[in-house]
């Protein structure tokens, strides 16, 4: 008996090969869930953050005070300054540093607060920056002036 091949037992190898290979790269995926009281509680189903392998994705975090889930009051500067603080608590329940920010997007309400939060932002690093982008937005949640997720990347 001889074993013929048609396109359709070709595809069938070609995709049992693919999902194989792929089951051994989600196995050795190792993702942890992060959360602290440190921050504020996620307003909806979402993570504060995600750990996979060794990349931190830090959900978008707006000025709200962990304590009380209320956005805090003040312009641009109280907000980018508990934005940060918020960021900087995830990152230490994750066991990161600010240091390990690799990539920042910051989505302001208005544009014109680009300078001011731009000065703040910069005084919470040492020396070298992630990169970023900055845009302005219609509406963030909670009628919030700033938001701000981030990428880390667990130095080795």
């Amino acid at each position: 008996m001889r074993f013929q091949f048609n396109r359709f037992s070709v595809l069938i190898t070609i995709a049992a090969f693919i999902l194989i290979s792929l089951a051994g790269c989600f196995s050795a995926f190792d993702t942890k869930f992060i959360s602290t009281e440190k921050a504020p509680a996620a307003i909806g189903p979402y993570s504060q953050a995600v750990l996979a392998n060794n990349v931190l994705y830090i959900s978008g975090q707006i000025p709200l005070n962990p304590e009380t889930g209320v956005l805090v009051d003040g312009g641009i500067e109280v907000q980018t300054h508990r934005v940060m603080k918020n960021i900087i608590a995830i990152l230490e329940a994750a066991e990161f540093s600010i240091r390990d920010l690799v990539q920042c997007q910051i989505y302001l309400a208005n544009l014109e607060d680009y300078q001011i939060m731009n000065n703040i932002y910069a005084s919470y690093f040492y020396d070298n920056y992630p990169s970023r982008v900055v845009v302005e937005v219609s509406k963030i949640p909670r009628s919030a002036l700033i938001e701000i997720s981030a990428v880390a990347v667990k130095r080795r």
